[in-house]
């Protein structure tokens, strides 16, 4: 829904990866490309994964992570888009499956009811993309329309420095 200022409102989920230190450089550029920014974050992001204060600083928001109790206001507008960055194994799998066990991820789970755009930034090492689940939950999860960036397992080639995590990347697939 977009915000009564015209811009539209993109949900960042963000999971317990380290990469998502930088989560800021994401929220950055969505407001850069006028989208208003509201984050939910899994619980265990919450636990030191990223700045909390300095998002909710650069976002003008809080970020979720709990329910809501009921009779409280909702405290972003519906989505416009969702973008998952960085988005873990365990997020996927439970996304992939249903279990909606956290608001981060029944988040996922109700935007594809409502026909929300979604974008996911894989963070998952090699060993465990490798996994039959992980690759089953990115067949169903593409089927349901959901977009992924490349796969990133912050792992350096030999010799080199830790890759650098498309973040714009994310905006990118929204877009096209």
């Amino acid at each position: 829904m977009t915000e009564p200022d015209g811009k539209p409102f993109l949900y960042v989920v963000v999971c317990a990866a380290g990469i998502a230190v930088d989560v800021s450089k994401l929220i950055t550029a969505a407001q850069e490309r006028a989208w208003e920014v509201g984050v939910i974050a899994t619980p265990v992001a919450m636990g030191g994964f990223f700045d909390t204060a300095a998002v909710e600083t650069q976002t003008g928001r809080p970020i979720r992570s709990a329910w809501r109790s009921p009779g409280d206001p909702r405290p972003f507008p519906p989505p416009d888009a969702v973008v998952v960055a960085p988005a873990t194994f365990n997020t996927v799998n439970k996304w992939a499956a249903g279990l909606a066990d956290t608001l981060a991820v029944a988040t996922l789970c109700e935007t594809y009811g409502l026909g929300v755009p979604v974008v996911v930034l894989p963070c998952v090492s090699d060993a465990l993309a490798a996994h039959p689940a992980y690759q089953d939950s990115l067949v169903r999860l593409r089927g349901m329309g959901v977009r992924f960036g490349e796969p990133y397992s912050g792992e350096p080639e030999p010799g080199r420095e830790r890759p650098e995590f498309g973040w714009e990347r994310a905006l990118d697939l929204l877009e096209r």
